[in-house]
Parts: structure tokens; sequence; C-alpha cells
């Protein structure tokens, strides 16, 4: 495979300035002459990371005292005028209005500890060294939009620009990996919906929740009445600190035992680091298990170990963690709505209109139901449930497992004579978020005009052609410059939203975004770091006891009393844990071409970013904004080509990113590549250049997917090693997706010597598709049936039923037939909720942790190609176009209902069957069947046949058996008949005996 251009040694990233033959420009490029640096015999501080511990750990140290030579150089350094830092005089020619020479950007800092698998997001991003709030450190310093964005404000009929405020009116897009993107489909989610690493996080609604720390739910899952240790105490840098850490053993596949540690360190900053760490990446420690002391030291090397004490034994201590952890989890949340007639703009117009009009009421009916307020049992709201004071009637819904209660303006209590309307301002001046309805013919919504500091975004709602059957919306949104953004993102012009529940998802699920995302704010972030702060030292003041981190028990101590530690599993068994490992890498979208620029980034740009991968998903976050600017299932990742510092990753439809990462050339890609081998299905691409023969052919057809169709014998094709059900991932340098069907045609028909990067098929010859695509598939299926057609059959009595049918497709899912050059298959997915083992070559160890199977299963079924004409029996094809071979047409395919209820026991019964009683085939020593064995049937209409009459000789056979089971019954019942009627002669002939022998007058004699 040839090496990718740009790795070591690789030209600077960026616009490079114009070649030119001047001299005086090409000198005055040069980078400038470095000082001269004095020489002293004193020692050089050291230079490197902060101290691992100690109570100094990163405190700036003073100067060391100089010399007097350097003291005389320091003078004559003093008297030369001072460098300008501005980026202006990077580049002298930048002077002269050329192009400035952008710097290389540098690559982010990989987290402390090493081969910590994080369990979520919040805790990739846990900084030991916290900055102050606004300084870049942090998530909530222009986090979720880059400057561009961020300054940009517009207007419309709907939102007015205002100072302070950014407005959205459609076609934003979600912010990705450089740039706007197009928003992700299901089962994918959004940039900003993504939390947990380690575990599944399924999207289970077409509108996903923002901006959520799902993982507070941590300590609760993992620790909330289990064996844990809790230390608490105040460092001198970190202030106070809460570490909770608790032991897990599982045993593995060999016997042995396996040992982990989950770890919570929590600060004053608002993320918390969370995650586990397995023994074999640690230290050896001594036979009775691992110290806190030696855990902590090696996990967390800035936190000071003397300042730690055991937490007390109260059951306080784990209630106020919960509280803790779980403040910025609520399922209850309250909206205000104000309500704008036509004509009118101002903050004192729309809070003195006194009743609703019928526009409103239609919008209110739309959204909610209205509750009568006294009695009301339900989140409330800080109105009055029990004297009407707040109103008599609210708003009120339910949306994904939250509780939402709308201050609506004509609903709260009006005051005559009082312009301000303070009782209604009381209560949705203090709502984050407002929804401001606008009726036909009102003025543009400004959001200054409200005078509030809680009031962060405002969803603006105007209705079209109100109160008839036509009736729709369009909505704009205006939120503080220190709010990031947040889905769901805004069609172009705002809408029009046709007024129906998914309308109604989309507005509700955009105000719970909102809100969320105006938690990262300067006020409110502000405000959460005081109660956390509040928290924590209370925890360590007084839930304290006089037990130091070195005189508390071991971990394991009960468990591994004369048991020494299970050998490791050799090199690389920290890359099998469940949770992210990260790496520091530079990423930029689409895939690196020969000439070193990105396919689908035009000036190439890279973002240094952190790269999670856990078993679940990959994510790439910037730490400078703390946002994920790219996030895709492990499931969903199809193949990587690598070099020695560069990866490129082909993911979804054939969607490719770049990652450059540091280190030692080949050490952090070799990294990288086993963990995606653990976690996903995917391989290594191959790099194809492919001539045309004489005859100006290529010799293969490819279909409108890139997948290859055809091959033709003895073709430069087959000898390079392309076969049919390979996936073409990028042709000339360009990757499918960005090229388009007909673009990737007219290159491959066009380019003399067509250069292609290809994934080959599966084992079984299948053409490799990611999970996003089978589950699109499998939705468009039912659209792409159609009605089914007739088949006719030379036999009458062999028609393929339903039944049959679905058999058929369990059957073929074996995968022992390959699928030849002229029969390639469709596939077609199957999902269902059922249990299977994970194969060797998608899935961990059996020592790592064992995670739970919530992914349906997929069966892929393949349908062959028709017969041709000639084999008696007419079957009608569909041609996809040109330069693409026709697949076999869906036909009679059974009814969802019964797939769903045949399908799973079918797959039940089978997989039972196979595991139970294997059928081993007659094969010779070099595992190729005997020519004795009965060859497979080739077609589909062979293979139906051959099933059929299977069926029908099974049939022929439960016939026959019970057929001589009713004979053996009435033999049965014929010889016990008989032996009644012999019981019944002799006991007859017995008594006539004894009549005789009597009447005779012969001595009576015991005849029995």
């Amino acid at each position: 495979m040839p090496m990718w251009a740009g790795g070591a040694g690789s030209p600077r990233r960026g616009t490079a300035p114009a070649p030119t033959d001047d001299l005086f420009a090409r000198k005055l490029r040069q980078p400038a002459r470095p000082p001269l640096t004095p020489h002293t015999f004193e020692p050089r501080p050291a230079r490197g990371p902060l101290l691992r511990s100690g109570s100094d750990a990163g405190e700036a140290r003073p100067p060391a005292p100089a010399s007097p030579r350097a003291r005389a150089h320091s003078h004559e350094e003093a008297s030369r005028p001072a460098a300008v830092p501005t980026r202006l005089f990077t580049d002298p020619l930048a002077l002269l209005g050329l192009p400035a020479e952008e710097p290389e950007p540098t690559f982010p800092p990989v987290p402390e500890p090493r081969w910590f698998a994080h369990y979520d997001v919040q805790s990739l991003l846990f900084d030991w060294a916290p900055r102050p709030w606004g300084t870049g450190g942090h998530a909530e310093a222009s986090s979720g939009t880059p400057p561009s964005a961020e300054d940009r404000t517009a207007s419309s009929d709907l939102l007015l620009e205002a100072p302070g405020f950014v407005s959205e009116l459609g076609g934003e897009g979600e912010l990705g990996l450089g740039g706007p993107v197009s928003p992700p489909v299901p089962p994918a989610l959004p940039n900003a919906a993504v939390s947990i690493l380690e575990e599944p996080q399924n999207r289970t609604s077409a509108y996903s929740l923002e901006h959520a720390d799902l993982g507070a739910g941590y300590y609760r899952k993992y620790f909330y009445n289990k064996e844990h240790q809790n230390f608490f105490g105040l460092d001198e840098v970190l202030g106070p600190v809460a570490v909770s850490l608790r032991r897990e053993e599982k045993e593995g596949s060999g016997g042995g035992t396996v040992h982990s540690y989950r770890i919570i360190v929590r600060t004053t900053q608002l993320r918390t680091l969370r995650g586990t760490i397995s023994e074999d990446a640690l230290p050896p420690g001594p036979p009775r298990g691992l110290s806190p002391r030696k855990l902590l030291e090696h996990v967390a090397p800035r936190l000071s170990p003397t300042c730690l004490r055991l937490g007390s034994a109260s059951p306080k201590v784990p209630r106020t963690l919960l509280t803790l952890d779980e403040q910025v989890l609520s399922f209850q949340r309250k909206v205000g709505i104000l309500y704008c007639r036509e004509g009118q703009g101002s903050e004192e117009e729309m809070y003195n209109n006194q009743e609703a009009g019928p526009a409103f009421m239609q919008f209110l009916t739309l959204l909610g139901d209205v509750v009568r307020l006294k009695g009301f049992e339900s989140y409330r709201a800080q109105l009055d449930t029990k004297t009407d004071s707040t109103g008599t009637h609210s708003l009120y819904t339910m949306y994904q497992d939250h509780e939402i209660m709308f201050h609506v303006s004509t609903m709260l209590p009006y005051t005559p004579n009082n312009q301000q309307q303070l009782l209604r301002k009381r209560h949705i001046g203090n709502n984050i978020v407002t929804i401001v309805f606008q009726e036909p013919g009102s003025k543009p919504f400004c959001p200054t005009t409200i005078r509030s500091h809680f009031q962060h975004v405002f969803l603006v709602v105007r209705a079209q052609a109100p109160c008839t059957p036509h009736t729709s919306y369009r909505v704009a949104v205006s939120r503080t410059q220190d709010t990031p953004a947040f889905g769901p993102a805004l069609p172009s012009g705002g809408g029009p939203f046709a007024a129906n529940a998914d309308f109604r998802a989309f507005l509700l699920a955009k105000a719970l975004n909102g809100e969320q995302a105006a938690g990262h704010a300067r006020q409110f972030h502000t405000m959460a770091t005081r109660t956390r702060q509040q928290y924590l030292n209370d925890l360590a003041t007084n839930e304290v006891t006089t037990t130091s981190l070195d005189s508390a028990s071991r971990f394991g101590l009960p468990s591994l009393g004369g048991r020494r530690r299970a050998p490791p599993r050799g090199a690389g068994a920290e890359l099998q844990a469940a949770g992210a490992l990260v790496w520091g890498v530079r990423a930029a979208p689409g895939a690196r071409g020969a000439a070193g620029t990105q396919a689908g980034s035009p000036d190439g740009t890279e973002v240094p970013c952190l790269l999670g991968i856990s078993a679940e998903a990959l994510v790439l976050v910037a730490p400078r904004s703390g946002r994920v600017v790219f996030n895709c299932a492990c499931r969903d990742v199809l193949a990587w080509t690598f070099s020695e510092q560069q990866l490129d990753l082909y993911h979804g439809r054939g969607e490719a990113i770049t990652l450059r990462l540091d280190g030692p050339p080949g050490q952090a890609v070799g990294e990288v590549v086993a963990r995606l081998q653990l976690v996903s299905r995917g391989c290594e691409t191959r790099e194809l250049a492919l001539p045309r023969d004489g005859q100006d052919r290529q010799g293969f057809e490819v279909d409108a997917e890139g997948f290859v169709t055809r091959v033709e014998r003895f073709t430069f094709a087959e000898t390079a090693g392309l076969r049919p059900g390979a996936r073409l991932l990028r042709v000339c340098g360009q990757t499918l997706p960005s090229l388009g069907p007909e673009a990737a045609a007219q290159l491959l028909r066009s380019a003399p010597k067509v250069c292609v990067t290809v994934l080959p098929p599966d084992e079984s010859g299948r053409p490799r598709r990611s999970f996003s695509e089978l589950y699109r598939l499998s939705l468009q299926e039912p659209s792409r049936r159609g009605p089914p057609e007739p088949v006719q059959d030379e036999a009458p009595g062999v028609a393929l039923m339903p039944t049959t049918k679905q058999l058929l497709h369990v059957c073929l899912n074996d995968g022992s037939v390959p699928t030849g050059p002229g029969d390639l298959a469709e596939e077609r997915t199957e999902f269902l909720h059922s249990q299977s083992s994970p194969s060797p070559c998608s899935s961990l160890s059996d020592e790592a942790p064992v995670l739970p199977n919530t992914t349906p299963d997929l069966l892929l079924a393949t349908t062959a190609k028709p017969p041709a004409p000639s084999a008696g029996k007419e079957t009608p094809s569909t041609q996809d176009g040109s330069g693409s071979l026709s697949d076999g047409e869906d036909r009679g395919d059974p009814a969802p209902e019964l797939r769903a209820s045949f399908l799973p026991r079918t797959l039940s019964l089978r997989n039972s069957i196979s595991k139970r009683q294997p059928i081993p085939e007659s094969r010779d020593a070099k595992g190729t069947p005997k020519s004795d064995a009965e060859p497979e049937p080739g077609s589909l209409s062979e293979k139906v046949s051959h099933l059929e009459s299977m069926l029908r000789k099974l049939q022929e056979d439960l016939q026959k058996e019970k057929a001589d089971k009713a004979a053996l019954e009435e033999e049965v019942r014929s010889l016990r008949h008989n032996n009644r009627r012999l019981q019944a002669e002799s006991e007859s002939a017995a008594t006539r005996l004894l009549l005789a022998s009597k009447q005779l007058g012969s001595p009576t004699t015991d005849l029995a």
C-alpha cells in the first residue's frame, strides 16, 4: 500500500504563500534569527509539564537568580525594542498586501491519566489546571459556535438584530468539523446531543435533547448503595475536592479475575472526571491489592494526597454526592409565552393583552393542555395551586419524560392601570426561554425590548393563515452571545411548519435544548459554580474522619488475601476498556489526496481535537471550545487507511475524515488502529491503480452506490485484486459522497488511469455497509417492494407461501454460498430484538467488561438475481441505470406483522438447532466439498424448489409415521381385546367345570 503524503516531514498546513523568484521576497520569508542566549554555569530549570503531585503543582516558579554576565545581557536586551506580538508581522510581506503564512496548529495535550477510560464527554474535557471563565479552557466560554458565527447578526420580518444577541433565521445547519454541516438523520446523533460514551446512547425520537450532562448519573448507577470509598479535602490549587473510588471484579475467560477501578474526581469546575482504569494499566502492586494512595498517585498526579481524608459513614454523604452530581439533571421545565397582536411589538403591549385571540388559542391547543391550577398535583412552576392567586388555569404538557409548565401571559393575573404588569412579568421574566407568538401583521420582535437578566433565549413564532385548514408557522431564534447554538436546526427561511404534532415536537425540543444550552452562559455558569463550591466545602469540612489516605484500607483486601494478582493479559490489554480512550489529533474533513489537500475541505484547515474511542462511539472534541465537532457510532465505521502519523477514517455512506497524530512515527496510529479493530467491524482499505486495456475498457462495473457488481476475467482489475462486492470509497483522490454518482461515473469513464480506494467485501463475499445505511434501507424496503407479482411455476403444487419465504430468508443467512460475479446480492435488513454472541472480530475480549447489548441484531438476507428466460421461468427485472447491473426485484415479501411474529421464533429455533446439533459438512482435508456431496442449488428458483421438496418429503415422512403409529395403536387395542376375551372364556370354563362336578356328586376341588 503506498504511503500517504503528509506523514512525517509533511509540509506545513494552512494557506501557503505563493512561490516567487524574487530574492528579496525569499530573504524576507526566512524565519527571524533567534536572539542570543546567555551562557551561564547555573543549572537550567527543567521544562516540561506541571508537577505530578505536591501543593506547588501548577504554581509559577520564581526565576532563578541570574549571573552577572546574564544580567549584562539582560540590560542589553532590555534596551532593544520589543517585538510586536501581533499576527500581522509574522510574515513581513503581509505589509505589502501579500498573503501571510498561517501557523501550523498544535496538537492538544492528552488528558491525564493515560489509558483512563472516560465515561462521558464531560470527563474527557476535565482539566487539572482550571482557568477562569472565558479564557478558552472551558466550553462555557464561546462554547458551541466559532467567533465568525457568533458575531453574525441578521434581521427578518420576524426578528430584528440586536447587540449582544445572535439571530438564527434558518438554514444555519449543525456546527461540525470544518464548519456547518447538514443535520444528521436517525439513528445518528447531533454533536451537541452526545454525552455518554461508555454505554450506547440511542436516538429514540426525531428530535434529540442536547447539551445535557447525562453522565451525571454515574455515581447513582455505579457507586450508590454499593461498597466504595469517598475522600474529601481542600487542595491548595484545586480547592475543595471530592473523590469516590470503587473496585470491580469480574471473572475472565481464563478463569482468573479481571480487576478495574471506577473513579470520580469532583472539583469546583463543572466538569467531573468519571471513568474506569484497568488494573493491568497500573504499576504492579503488592499481593494484597492496591492502596487508594497508589491509585490516586497514578490517576490524579496533580492532586495532593496529604489533603484527603476518608469520608464519614453518615447517610448524608451519599445523598449529598447525589445532589451534587445531579444538580444539572432536571426533568421539570418552565417556559414563558408572550402574545403579540397585529401591529404590536413592544414589551408593554404584549404584557397588557388581556384576552387571547383565536390564532393564539389555536397555537396553545397545539402546544399543550389547559389545566385547572387549583388542586393540580404535577409540576406547578411556582404557580399557586391553592388560592388561585396566579390565575385559574395554565398550560401544561409532557415531552420526552420532561414536565413543561408554560407561563402564558393572558392566563396570568391582569392588573388594570399598571403598564408594567409586574404580576405577569414576575413569572415570565424569570424564565430562561420565552416563546413570542406573533399574529399576522405584527411588528418584528427585538430582544432588547425585554428588560430581564434571566431571559436568554427567545423563540419567535408567527402564524400564517390561522384558524384555517392551511395554518402554518414560521420560527426564528434569538439567543445571547454566550449561549451556544442548539438544535433542532431551523430549515431555510424558518419554515413554514404545518400545524401538526411534528411542529409541536420541534418547538418543545427547541425550547428544552435552549434552556439547557443557556446553562453554559456566564451568569448561570457562575451560579452553578458557586453552588457546587458550597457543597464541596461542606463535605470537606463537616463530613470527614481523621483517617488519612495513607492509613485507608486497601482495595480488595477481603477478596485478595493470600492470592497474588492475576498476570496481565499482555500488550494491548488497556485497549480493551469499554470507556473512551483519548488521543490528541489534528482533524480535517475529507480524505487526504495525493497532492496533500483534503477532499471536501478546500483550504485543508486542520482543527486540534481530542479523539475519543469507546466501545460504542467515536468522537472528536475541540478542547478550546469544549464542543463535539464530530461523532459516529463504532458500528458505522467502514474502513481506514493509515500511514506512520496519519489515518483516514471512512464512515457512514463513505464520508471520510483525516486524523494526524503526534508522537513517535507509527506508535499513536498503531494504538488507534488496534482500538478500531476491537470496537468496530471495519477493516483496512486497499489502494488500487487500474489502467485501461487495449480496447479502452476498465474491466469492471459499479452501481450508483459504489459497489462493484461485475469484474471481467483476465483484466487489469481482476489482476489487481478487485472482486465483486467490493466498495469504492475514493476515486482519483475524491470520496464518492463528495463526488456524487454522476461525477464518479464520468470520472471512471474519462480518466486514463483510475486510482481507487477499495473496501473489500466481508468473509462471505457480501458488500460492507454501515449500520446507518442498513437502518435506512430497512425503512425504505416496504416502499420499494410494491405489490407482489405472481410467479409462474411448472409444478402447480409448489407455491411460494409467505411463511416459506421467511424461512428461506433465515436459511440464506448462513453465508455459506459465496456470491458469484454474476449474482451480486441485494442486501436487506431485518431488526430483531434478540441477544447474539459478539463475533471475535467486532467486539472486545472476553476478559473486557461485558457491555449490555441493546442494539437490535441485524440479519442480512440475500436475494440473488432471477434466472435467465431460457431457464423456463419469466421474472421481471429492473435496471439501475448505465454502468450498473440489474438487481432482482423484490416480489411477494410478507407483511411486516408476519415478519415481526414469525422471524424471531424461526431465528430462535434455528440458533438452538445450530448450537445443539451442529451438522458437519463433508469436506476433504483441504476444506473443499467432496465430489459425491449434494450440490448446492444456485439460483433462487432452484433454492425454492429444493426447499419445497424438502418440506414435502418431511410432510410425507410425518404422514407415514402417523399412519404407522395409528396401525400400532390399533394392534395394541386388538391384543388387549383378545386378552380380555380369553380371560372371560377361561373364567366361564372354570365355572361350567365346577357345576358339572357338583352334579356328578364328586368331591369339590379347588380349581383355582
